[in-house]
């Protein structure tokens, strides 16, 4: 008799799990619990924090009293040494950093390069040994996985690689982003996503100040909701200036419940993104039933085909008309939310999942010895 079949052996750097990104710990949550329903995979986080939460059959794998100040410590030291403990047949680095030793063969997940190709975003954090990092991480991998064609395009031009060793897999909204009968919407332009400069908000803020002006929506509001990241103190100085400070609201970081809730209630999602490696706030909001307007720019085009509004980043117009016209034209906003959520139902963690036990095959089947 036949005995059973060996499971391959994933292990991955539970740093993912607790990362400040947001979108960060949401792949890796998402992906990994995909990726444990799989009966012939045995998911293994490596040096998870205390505070993580493990997804639903995901082990965990630690080396005691072993702890970095810093990634790059990690990535030098606790990583590799907690390798060396550990039987795998893959290490998966689900966010930009790899070990910098061990963690053969490696798979690399980048979802975007922005930080290489427009460092000028980012003076504070992006010094020349992060780049070095990042860089050496994408050379080291067997290969990288990243969220759209656009990113493999800007993966190839900032780091030299081949196409080839670059696999493009998409990612999902959650399953909790629903739509709701009866739930009224209300004045509100939504957005989400942490506050940056590439966001591009202060446009959609003038845009939002000047649809007040129409007597049917002087009561219009801008949320944002995320972590700020320098922007937001400029962003309400401009409400204030424009003698309007209620148009802009702040929600902050807030819990996924309440995030269903805001794209339930808005009338319209805005995302004017100059540069995004994917957009997973694109696809809750059409999951949701909520119309978008986006930003044609990045990847954001492919995430959402024909079911979105695109309008240039700089085109406050065009910005203006494509709101306004989801805000007056009740017909056009329900069209538009039904091509969403067709459009939404895409995409799935299940199908990343798959794809991203594609990139683990392929590398175990090319590893030396196998």
């Amino acid at each position: 008799m036949p005995g059973p079949i060996r499971r391959m052996r994933v292990a991955f750097d539970a740093m993912s799990l607790t990362s400040p990104a947001g979108g960060v710990r949401r792949y890796a949550a998402e992906l990994f619990g995909a990726l444990a329903r799989h009966e012939d995979l045995d998911v293994i986080a490596v040096a998870p924090a205390a505070t993580a939460v493990l997804p639903a059959g995901v082990r965990a794998h630690r080396i005691p009293l072993l702890a970095a100040p810093s990634n790059l410590g990690r990535a030098a030291v606790v990583l590799p040494a907690t390798l060396c403990t550990l039987a795998r047949d893959v290490f998966h680095a689900p966010a930009y950093t790899a070990p910098l030793w061990q963690g053969q063969p490696l798979v690399l997940t980048i979802h975007d390069v922005v930080y290489a190709r427009r460092p000028e975003w980012y003076p504070a954090r992006i010094d020349p040994v992060r780049q070095w990092f990042y860089r050496t991480s994408a050379c080291r991998a067997a290969r990288v996985i990243t969220d759209s064609s656009f990113s493999r395009d800007e993966i190839v031009a900032a780091y030299g690689l081949s196409p080839e060793r670059i696999a493009v897999v998409p990612l999902a909204a959650a399953a909790q982003f629903t739509p709701a009968a009866g739930v009224a919407r209300t004045l509100t332009v939504l957005h989400v996503g942490d506050l940056h400069v590439r966001r591009n908000l202060p446009m959609l803020l003038d845009v939002v100040l000047h649809l007040r002006r129409d007597p049917r929506w002087t009561s219009l509001t801008l949320t944002l909701v995320g972590t700020d990241r320098g922007v937001l103190a400029a962003l309400l100085s401009q409400a204030r200036d424009a003698g309007a400070p209620e148009a802009l609201v702040y929600a902050g970081a807030i819990s996924d419940e309440a995030l269903v809730e805001h794209y339930r209630r808005a009338a319209v999602f805005a995302y004017p993104s100059r540069y995004e490696g994917f957009g997973v706030p694109l696809l809750e909001a059409m999951q949701c039933g909520l119309p978008v307007v986006a930003a044609r720019a990045g990847s954001i085009p492919e995430v959402v085909g024909d079911a979105a509004i695109l309008v240039d980043p700089d085109d406050s117009r065009g910005w203006h008309n494509a709101i306004a016209g989801f805000l007056s034209d009740e017909r056009r906003a329900s069209a538009a939310a039904d091509a969403g959520l067709k459009r939404a139902a895409q995409f799935t963690w299940a199908a990343t999942a798959v794809a991203t036990r594609r990139v683990y095959d392929r590398v175990t089947l090319s590893a030396p010895g196998t």
